[in-house]
């Protein structure tokens, strides 16, 4: 009795000491997540959506470098559900990270998991969102890491800061709008409408919508912790009349630079410092899509409303245009300034030796469907190789050597070469697997990732999980290994966890594989991933005692 009483008291001191991080270091954070439905108005039509606690979007789990995270997951929806806490490294941690059937199975309904996890040197913002079908439309929320107690931005400290969490809005439920799509075999409608902070602001035929309001005072800085949590479309951010400096992103200082046009795509996020010394006013936020491609995207614009203080409700707001969609040079500029901050404190350890150097394509094409109603369906793949999801979770099967749940032979370059970004093979045609890629614990990888013109070329965010990595290169049109690296930049390169390939182009990481378990790599477009377009990493124990997976947690959920 006496043992329980004690530990209840020091759980509730923890809790006291989380809610007062300025004045107590604290070192472990709980959290509770319930899963569960919630009616919800947009764009003047209701309907109910899986949400986090009722909340769209859903909490900001807020903690500080090096801090244990405990979130206590409850499923009271009918989905299975997985949570997936987007660029945590998860040293050691892979049954946390959350994807379904890569490493956990899903929580099902009525089940209950504990994700618990370390910041381990990690500052900045992050994300958190569900990792099965496409739940995460509506089940997602900002992580916000502060420095330790004690130790500065490298920069000047805000004077506030505001969590922008940006989206999409379907009226029909998602989940259904993915099935017809399968079942069809074709591409699934796109969304009605982008939102900011879940709000599409006013639209010609439901000015009730409103919007996010951000209220500011003149004369002093506040920084956005922008997240980027759309389903499938890249997006641009502009401010009427006001400049924003970059100083961040994927929870990685850069060096600071000024923009009046942020783009960020699926899964990315950017802090950008806003000094409000334009004349008090309304000034619109504006959010629209990117896309130099000829596919179909939501081409509306969501806005906010960025208003000074003692400026009255009513005045009128100053507009901004949003690029047009296929502003390549916007992107482009955008993404030549991002450079790694690079200094004592922050320093950029880009491998300079490479123990394994692959060469990923990726692209679309056509498969037989014997239940789809034109008999065949488009799919995504790496290599030609169209991911099968298994039935038992990679981490599980690779941790307790069960065979006949993958390979590890996914191939290291193409198996059959050609003009990548020029005329395309006939045969649409990928081939099937659950292939996984061997690593060994501590190698250092170089990874060329090469847009094709299977179908149709197009822009993919992809997402690594596990870690951090270097985006040493870019470029337009087919790699070239005996030129391109000449200009690969080894110095400062942004560090970050998921990046852009260009549209008919490449781009070329570094990464060390320092983190043990099966890590996934997918396009962060959720219609890629539910289409094949991804892999997954397995990286071997090391020797040392800190170099191994820990052992899965007690209430890791079964299939």
């Amino acid at each position: 009795m006496a043992e329980t009483w004690w530990r209840a008291v020091a759980a509730a001191l923890v809790l006291v000491a989380c809610a007062f991080p300025a004045t107590v270091e604290c070192r472990i954070r709980n959290y509770k997540f319930n899963v569960v439905m919630a009616n919800t108005t947009r764009l003047c039509e209701s309907k109910p959506i899986v949400t986090v606690n009722g909340r769209f979007p859903g909490p900001t789990l807020v903690a500080r470098e090096d801090d244990t995270v405990t979130v206590k997951v409850v499923n009271h929806v009918k989905y299975n559900v997985s949570i997936h806490w987007h660029g945590i490294r998860q040293l050691r941690t892979g049954w946390a990270d959350g994807p379904a059937y890569i490493t956990q199975c899903p929580i099902q309904p009525g089940g209950t998991y504990v994700y618990k996890f370390t910041l381990t040197g990690q500052r900045g913002t992050l994300w958190w969102h569900a990792h099965v079908l496409w739940l995460r439309a509506t089940v997602h929320g900002a992580i916000v890491i502060l420095p330790k107690l004690g130790v500065p931005y490298p920069f000047p400290k805000p004077n506030k800061e505001v969590v922008v969490v940006l989206g999409e809005w379907w009226k029909s439920d998602t989940e259904a709008v993915i099935n017809q799509a399968q079942k069809l075999g074709g591409a699934p409608n796109v969304s009605d409408a982008h939102t900011i902070n879940g709000n599409p602001g006013p639209i010609a035929n439901c000015l009730a919508n409103g919007g996010f309001k951000l209220p500011v005072d003149q004369g002093k800085t506040y920084m956005l912790r922008i997240v980027n949590a759309a389903l499938n479309e890249e997006l641009f951010f502009r401010i009427a009349n006001h400049k924003l400096t970059v100083v961040e992103v994927d929870a990685v200082y850069v060096k600071p630079f000024t923009t009046d046009t942020i783009l960020i795509a699926p899964g990315q996020t950017t802090n950008a410092i806003l000094t409000t010394t334009q004349k008090a006013g309304k000034y619109l936020v504006a959010v629209s899509p990117f896309m130099d491609a000829p596919i179909a995207v939501d081409n509306r614009t969501a806005t906010a409303s960025l208003r000074y203080s003692g400026v009255l409700t009513s005045s009128n707001t100053k507009l901004v245009a949003p690029p047009p969609q296929n502003s390549t040079p916007v992107a482009n500029t955008f993404m030549n300034s991002l450079r790694s901050l690079n200094s004592a404190t922050y320093p950029a350890r880009v491998p300079l030796t490479i123990d394994h150097s692959l060469f990923f394509t990726i692209g679309l094409g056509i498969n037989p469907c014997s239940t789809c109603v034109n008999g065949s369906r488009v799919v995504a793949d790496i290599n030609n190789v169209t991911f099968v999801m298994p039935t038992t979770a990679l981490l599980q099967a690779h941790y307790f050597n069960i065979s006949g749940v993958f390979t590890d032979d996914f191939p290291s370059k193409p198996l059959m070469p050609y003009n990548y970004t020029g005329t395309q093979p006939t045969n649409l045609a990928t081939n099937t697997g659950t292939k996984l890629y061997r690593l060994a614990y501590n190698s250092t990888v170089q990874l060329v990732l090469q847009d094709t013109g299977m179908i149709a070329a197009e822009s993919h965010p992809i997402h690594l999980h596990g870690f951090n990595f270097f985006v040493v290169g870019r470029g337009i049109g087919n790699f070239n290994p005996n030129k391109d690296p000449k200009n690969f930049n080894l110095i400062d390169p942004v560090e970050r966890n998921t990046v852009g390939v260009p549209t008919g182009g490449w781009t070329a990481i570094r990464f060390k594989a320092d983190n043990p378990g099966v890590w996934f790599m997918h396009c962060h477009l959720e219609v890629h991933t539910t289409w094949g377009l991804k892999m997954a990493f397995i990286v071997d124990n090391g020797k040392g005692p800190n170099e191994s997976v820990i052992q899965p947690p007690s209430d890791l959920p079964k299939c």
